[in-house]
C-alpha cells in the first residue's frame, strides 16, 4: 500500500466506495465517473502500480482479478449479454490512477474500436 495511491485509501477503507464484491486479495467498487450503465473496477488489494509492472510472482494475483471481473459481471446480469474489460496501462495507455484496475463496462451496447 502506497499512502498517495488513491486505491489504496480504498482498500484501507479511509475513502468511501460502492464496493459491489471483495476477497481477501481483490476488491470491486463502482467508478465515480461511469462511463456506461454498468461501470465497476476491480483492484488487487496489494499494490501493483501497471499492468507493465506486475511480475510473474503475480501471476495468482492476476488471475484472481481477472475471475472477479467475471464473478462481478456475472452478479451485474452482463455475463449473458456481454461486457468489456479494459486495463489501461501507463499514461498514453489513458491510465490515470497508478493501481493496476481493470474496468468492467456493460449495461449498454459498446461499439469498435474504442476512443
Amino acid at each position: 500500500m502506497t499512502d498517495s495511491c488513491l486505491f489504496c485509501s480504498i482498500v484501507a477503507r479511509d475513502i468511501p466506495a460502492d464496493i459491489v464484491y471483495e476477497t481477501d486479495a481483490v476488491i470491486a467498487f463502482r467508478d465515480i465517473g461511469p462511463q456506461a450503465p454498468v461501470h465497476i473496477l476491480v483492484i488487487p488489494k496489494r499494490h501493483i502500480p501497471s499492468l507493465a509492472q506486475a511480475a510473474v510472482e503475480d501471476a495468482e494475483l492476476m488471475g484472481e482479478v481477472l475471475l472477479a471481473v467475471r464473478e462481478v459481471a456475472e452478479r451485474e446480469g452482463l455475463a449473458e449479454v456481454g461486457f468489456r474489460t479494459v486495463l489501461n496501462t501507463g499514461d498514453d495507455g489513458g491510465q490515470t490512477v497508478h493501481h493496476l484496475h481493470a474496468h468492467v463496462l456493460g449495461g449498454r451496447g459498446l461499439g469498435w474500436p474504442p476512443g
